[in-house]
C-alpha cells in the first residue's frame, strides 16, 4: 500500500504525512539514546571508582556549544515563521544562521576532540571515556544530517518555494521538528557527561 504525499493535515491522523513520518523516526531516536543513556547510568551507578567527568572534559568549551546549539534552536524556528509570514529572505537569513550555528558546534567540538587526543585520553582509556566518544560521536552525525539536510533546503529551496510553497514550509518544519530533537539530546548530554 502506498501512502500517498498530504499537504495539508489528514482526517485519520491530524497530521500531515511528513510531520507523522518524523514523529515516528524520532520515535526510534528516543529508543537509541535511551538504552545508550541507560547504559550510561547503569554503568556508572555499578562502578566503584567513575572518573570525574569535569576534570577531564571542558566544561567552558561544552557550555558554550550549549548556547550554540540553543540560539541555533531559535534560529531554525524563525526560518519557518519566514515562511509562514510568504518571506523567502527571512527564511534563507534564519537558515543559514542555523547552518552557521551548527557549524560553529561542530568546530568546538573537533578541537575538544583533539585535544583530549593529544592528552592521550582515547575511548579505550576507561569506561567514562567510551561512553563520552560514544554519546556525543553519535550526537555530531545527527548534526552533520540536520546540517545537510538544512544546506539542501537553502541551496535548493527556491524552486520548491516557487511552486510548491506549502510542501516546501512543511519540510521545513519537519526539518525543524529533527533539529530540536538533536538540541534536546545535547541538553541531555551536557550535564550528564559534563557536570555530574
Amino acid at each position: 500500500m502506498q501512502i500517498p504525499f498530504t499537504v495539508e493535515n489528514r482526517e485519520d491522523t491530524a497530521v500531515y504525512n511528513g510531520k507523522l513520518g518524523i514523529w515516528l523516526f524520532l520515535a526510534s531516536e528516543v529508543m537509541l539514546f535511551g538504552a545508550l543513556f541507560s547504559s550510561y547510568i547503569f554503568l556508572r551507578v555499578g562502578s566503584t571508582n567513575w572518573p570525574d567527568g569535569s576534570s577531564i572534559l571542558n566544561i567552558p568549551m561544552a557550555t558554550f556549544n550549549t548556547v550554540v546549539l540553543i540560539t541555533s534552536s531559535i534560529t531554525m524556528v524563525m526560518s519557518w515563521v519566514g515562511l509562514m509570514e510568504k518571506n523567502y529572505k527571512k527564511f534563507s537569513l534564519y537558515m543559514f544562521s542555523t547552518i552557521l550555528l551548527g557549524t560553529i558546534f561542530l568546530v568546538v567540538k573537533y578541537f575538544e576532540y583533539t585535544a583530549k587526543f593529544e592528552h592521550h585520553l582515547f575511548p579505550s582509556t576507561n569506561t567514562f571515556l567510551a561512553i563520552y566518544y560514544t554519546l556525543t560521536g553519535l550526537h555530531v552525525i545527527h548534526i552533520l544530517g540536520g546540517l545537510i539536510v538544512n544546506g539542501y533546503h537553502l541551496l535548493f529551496g527556491k524552486k520548491m518555494w516557487e511552486t510548491e510553497p506549502q510542501r516546501f514550509t512543511n519540510r521545513i518544519e519537519v526539518s525543524g521538528l529533527y533539529w530540536h530533537f538533536v538540541d534536546l539530546v545535547w541538553i541531555f548530554l551536557f550535564p550528564l557527561l559534563y557536570l555530574l
